[in-house]
């Protein structure tokens, strides 16, 4: 253990009185270091918002969805009864209906549609549903007398005239009963020019429209080590219970993205490591040559081979641990600084800490690539020998 410590420190001085020779070459090390850490960091960071845009659109990765397969003459309150029953015997904490209403708001332009939707308050957590303004529904809401919208801008600016949210505009349902609904809540467009869109609660739905309301289906989350438990058990309970049910099971493999752009970077980095690690094999070998009567006189004075080969090959691994350090923290705090709302277009719920194995891939290229650098310089000063050595 001395001698290894003993070699370190003695390739540091080497590289304190050889600093200028090095630097440059520590500098291409550093940067290349720096673009592969920050790339496999931004990578994590990239394919977490991917996800999460995903499961807004499909529900979290091991979300079951459950389609009727018809054959039952009952309403959908009645379904959904069954439906939550089943869901309470398994003990789903998050379940949703997915259903669909045929609604037409007073003040309607001629050939304006809304996308009317009707959703169980647990939608919001299985799905990842943000808020642009104001609140999600909450279970007290389904006690309301009167029915209570989360809507997008564009329905605002349709039906409210551009009224914020937060100040709880009305707006009247049209029907056999014109009922008046408040807005509580508004979510963020989907995509761009999305037209008027509005969630209520299920159970309202069906207790002021029950014959416009059409269930499609339900989402169930499930725990992930038993997503294919529940895929094979729920269908079985559901035809039981008197409502049939198709389950999807969810994808074996999760959503991730397209890793082609990761690997063209990262091969444009590792070129740049190789680039570095060529001219510091360069710097490596021409301070050898000056070094040969030094090296020489070591070896007359007991010095092994082994001793000379490490302590060489330690100047170039300490040269490039050093860059690799100083690269992995540029990278650190360049992935820590980036505006990830502006880039992603909203933050991420569960923002991943820098990820480990990013600093230990760029710290594992630096030393390997300062082992390479320094191999065949050890090499060369082991060959060296003690009378030729002195010769110089």
């Amino acid at each position: 253990m001395t001698g290894v410590v003993g070699a370190i420190l003695e390739a540091w001085d080497e590289l304190r009185i050889h600093r200028v020779r090095v630097l440059l070459a520590l500098i291409g090390v550093a940067c290349a270091v720096t673009a592969i850490t920050g790339i496999t960091a931004a990578v994590t960071m990239f394919g977490q918002a991917m996800q999460e845009e995903n499961e807004r659109m499909s529900g979290r990765d091991t979300t079951l969805e459950a389609w009727s397969m018809g054959g039952q003459e009952m309403s959908p309150a009645e379904v959904d009864a069954l439906v939550d029953a089943v869901a309470e015997r398994h003990e789903i904490s998050y379940h949703s209906v997915r259903a669909t209403a045929d609604l037409r708001v007073r003040g309607a332009e001629s050939g304006t549609y809304v996308e009317w939707s009707a959703v169980d308050v647990d939608n919001a957590t299985i799905t990842r549903q943000t808020m642009e303004e104001g609140r999600w529904f909450s279970d007290a809401d389904a006690e309301r007398l009167a029915p209570v919208l989360v809507v997008n801008q564009a329905f605002l600016d349709a039906y409210a005239d551009g009224a914020p949210a937060s100040t709880h505009p009305t707006v009247v349902i049209e029907g056999e009963t014109p009922v008046a609904a408040t807005v509580i809540g508004e979510v963020p467009v989907q995509w761009n020019d999305e037209g008027p869109r509005a969630l209520m609660l299920f159970d309202q739905a069906m207790r002021w429209f029950p014959d416009r309301v059409m269930a499609d289906g339900y989402r169930f989350w499930v725990p992930p080590e038993l997503a294919a438990q529940f895929a094979e058990v729920l269908p079985r309970d559901l035809a039981a219970a008197g409502v049939p049910f198709d389950v999807q099971k969810p994808m074996d493999e999760p959503f991730v993205i397209d890793r082609v752009l990761q690997y063209l970077v990262l091969g444009v980095g590792g070129f740049a490591l190789l680039l570095g690690g060529l001219g510091l094999l360069n710097i490596a070998l021409v301070t050898v040559r000056y070094r040969i009567r030094e090296i020489g006189i070591r070896r007359s004075f007991g010095a092994t081979s082994g001793r000379v080969f490490f302590g060489v090959l330690m100047e170039s691994v300490v040269a490039t641990t050093v860059a690799g350090v100083v690269g992995v923290v540029v990278a650190v705090a360049v992935i820590k600084n980036i505006p990830i709302d502006r880039i992603f277009g909203r933050p991420l719920e569960d923002l991943p800490g820098f990820p480990f194995d990013a600093a230990l891939v760029g710290m594992a290229c630096a030393v390997g690539i300062g082992a390479l650098a320094g191999l065949i310089p050890a090499i060369y000063a082991v060959r060296v020998k003690v009378i030729d050595a002195i010769r110089y």
